[in-house]
């Protein structure tokens, strides 16, 4: 483990960011809450700033309590400003951050070694389920009675894989491999104090240019065939069932109704509705939001009328993260949170912590989690089997 924090923003393209080096950081504690983040934002103004916002910043948004138990303990929260940020594109960088120096080009010719190696270290790790299959199946018959009775529409219901007693001594290597395997164009890697995260994100929470944002919630997944007829089979499986096309379509509506409290009047808009994509492991469908925002709201402001996403709460937000801490086994933390930067400007980027394992050093606890909407047409064992599918190359490829 480095000293210093580092943050790698990689879309799979050729093109990435990486952070790197010591500088001021910004680690939540309820005492200094968001506004404490606005605070590090503003006295950084001018610079880059890299980091995450954990799901359990809930609680202060909506005023809401979580007694699961957390068997990570990062923080909720996490920004820092790195000595280095550098623009890697293709065969070409450029430092945005910080001076052209010795300790710069070291750090950046070790990390692009470690990016071309494809030699992976052999990881034995045993990943156990929180929960029993027959656990699963019982609680998404008790959240779809709750639909029946209207409290919710929709509820994204997650359980944890963890692997305990898990020593990765090359953590830098064991991204590279996940990468390798879901080639994801959100992916990311971060690494503070006991800390590390492997996120292989296909999801785009949140990105701001000027006075636009835009957001692009996933819902609904189809397996890769093993043939190039199968696979075309899946996609079309997937763009025609209304049950995956509702789920977007309630997420959707779940996210105009959250940017209509920073937006202009009128200016909120749908770009792209239930746009099917293909990414390394999976089908999806993908929406985009838009909307243009009223003058003066901070990035706080932002973050607090649209976090957490709409895709990993359901619908209506409140009513569904109540539900969420009622039937889930583990506390989330940084699952289902966001990874992602600002920019010197004000504007940002963050992705959605998916498809994402979450090592621990201190604690040897080693943390992979999968969820999906649970909707009046969900069928348990097809939820489950949907989980399965996300989660099982990530799981198998670690130990490959």
């Amino acid at each position: 483990m480095n000293d210093f924090p580092i943050a790698y923003l990689n879309s799979n393209d050729g093109t990435g960011i990486l952070a790197f080096g010591l500088g001021e950081t910004y680690s939540y504690t309820r005492s200094v809450g968001l506004n404490g983040l606005q605070d590090f934002v503003d006295r950084n103004k001018g610079s880059y700033l890299f980091g995450y916002l954990g799901y359990d910043l809930k609680n202060e948004i909506f005023n809401l309590n979580s007694n699961l138990e957390d068997h990570l303990n990062f923080p909720e929260a996490f920004f820092w400003k790195p000595k280095y940020a550098i623009r890697l594109s293709h065969e070409s960088f450029e430092v945005l951050q910080g001076t052209k120096d010795e300790e710069c080009f070291d750090f950046l010719n070790m990390f692009l070694e470690e990016e071309t190696d494809q030699n992976f270290h052999h990881l034995n790790l045993n990943f156990k389920s929180r929960i029993t299959k027959k656990e699963y199946l019982e609680k998404v018959e008790r959240l779809k009675k709750h639909i029946q009775q209207g409290d919710i529409y929709e509820v994204n219901f997650c359980h944890e894989y963890y692997a305990e007693d898990v020593s990765l001594e090359y953590v830098l290597d064991a991204y590279f491999k996940l990468n390798k395997i879901t080639k994801a164009p959100f992916s990311s890697y971060l690494q503070f104090d006991d800390f590390s995260v492997f996120c292989g994100s296909p999801e785009r929470f949140i990105k701001k240019t000027g006075n636009k944002i835009i957001t692009q919630p996933i819902k609904g997944t189809a397996p890769r065939g093993d043939s190039e007829e199968e696979d075309k089979k899946f996609k079309e499986q997937l763009e025609c069932s209304p049950k995956d096309r509702a789920e977007n379509v309630m997420i959707v509506d779940l996210v105009r109704n959250d940017f209509s409290k920073i937006a202009k009047k009128g200016s909120v808009q749908v770009e792209e509705l239930c746009g099917l994509y293909t990414f390394e492991t999976v089908h999806q469908l993908v929406s985009t939001v838009a909307c243009e925002i009223e003058e003066g709201k901070s990035f706080t402001d932002i973050i607090k009328a649209t976090f957490p996403m709409g895709s990993m709460t359901g619908a209506p937000k409140l009513s569904a993260m109540q539900l969420i801490e009622e039937h889930e086994s583990f506390k989330r933390g940084l699952y289902s949170g966001s990874i992602g930067y600002i920019d010197p400007n004000g504007d940002f980027d963050f992705n959605v912590v998916i498809r994402t394992l979450l090592y621990n050093k201190n604690k040897e606890y080693l943390s992979c989690a999968v969820g999906s909407a649970i909707t009046i047409q969900s069928d348990p064992e097809e939820e489950y089997n949907e989980c399965v599918i996300k989660i099982a190359k990530i799981l198998h490829g670690m130990n490959a």
